[in-house]
């Protein structure tokens, strides 16, 4: 049997990061992605044989480049513990930037309205839930699969949220003070396919430009929106000034971006006009 130490050293002779080898192994033990220290501290101690070979499994998985968060089940998202598996994109980090947006743009209007277009796992409209509980909060997505994960998300965190099927805004009523969303928005030949083989396809790509589903929600939104509310979007790394542009044809007003963690122009957004006072 190998000590903690020595598989550790296994996984990494294999060719994994050391990082990576250390949050499957901490999942194997039944411990939390933050005891990495714990590890540290215990590497002299047996590996017992079943947890040596589900090691070992988790390892070819990771090498066959599936998802760390699938193998774990489990993401963090600004905060929150989400659960996710193949059925979900695997939540980013540079998308909690588009969080934290959200919540600026809503920080001086209480019990406002808000839906989350192409919810995924949930991540987004439980992270403005959880940091505002006074928001009424709907999400939406197309597949069904994708609200089961979410609503499991919800139902955890005890978090209310009103869940809907449905493609974009097609058959919303209603007006919302802000609307976000993290669409697809890669090109169906970008070579990035390459390397997300194991997340689902529908909620990556997006027609030949990777604008389809972008161009759509923009031209949507202006009929869901309350005067002077909000539409926040992320996109590619190449798209903000395109998503610009869409916003300005679409007669919003402020339209701004803003960067993710690397510096890059990852969302983009705009308000809708006051009406003129009588």
């Amino acid at each position: 049997m190998l000590t903690l130490a020595q598989a550790l050293q296994n996984g990494q002779d294999r060719g994994l990061d050391r990082l990576d080898a250390q949050m499957l192994l901490l999942h194997v033990l039944g411990r939390s992605a933050h005891d990495r220290g714990w590890l540290l501290a215990h590497d002299m101690e047996t590996l017992e044989t079943p947890a040596q070979l589900a090691f070992d499994a988790c390892v070819r998985r990771r090498l066959n480049g599936e998802p760390l968060a699938y193998i774990s089940g489990h993401k963090e998202f600004f905060g929150l513990d989400l659960q996710v598996d193949s059925r979900v994109l695997v939540p980013r980090p540079d998308t909690e930037s588009l969080v934290e947006w959200a919540l600026k743009e809503l920080a001086d209007t209480p019990a406002a309205s808000v839906l989350d277009l192409g919810t995924g796992s949930g991540a987004i409209a439980l992270a403005l839930k959880a940091n505002r509980p006074d928001l009424s909060v709907s999400a939406l997505d197309f597949s069904h699969e994708a609200l089961a994960v979410a609503c499991t998300n919800a139902t955890r965190l005890n978090l209310t949220i009103d869940f809907q099927q449905g493609s974009w805004l097609a058959g919303v009523s209603g007006r919302y003070r802000l609307i976000v969303s993290n669409p697809p928005y890669i090109a169906q030949h970008d070579w990035h396919l390459n390397d997300l083989s194991h997340e689902p396809l529908q909620a990556l790509v997006a027609g030949r430009d990777g604008l389809d589903d972008l161009r759509c929600i923009v031209a949507q939104t202006p009929a869901h929106l309350e005067d002077g509310g909000w539409l926040l979007l992320e996109h590619g790394y190449d798209q903000a000034a395109a998503v610009r542009g869409l916003l300005q044809q679409a007669g919003f007003q402020h339209i701004a971006s803003r960067r993710d963690l690397a510096g890059i122009e990852r969302c983009s957004g705009g308000r809708m006009p006051l009406s003129t006072p009588l």
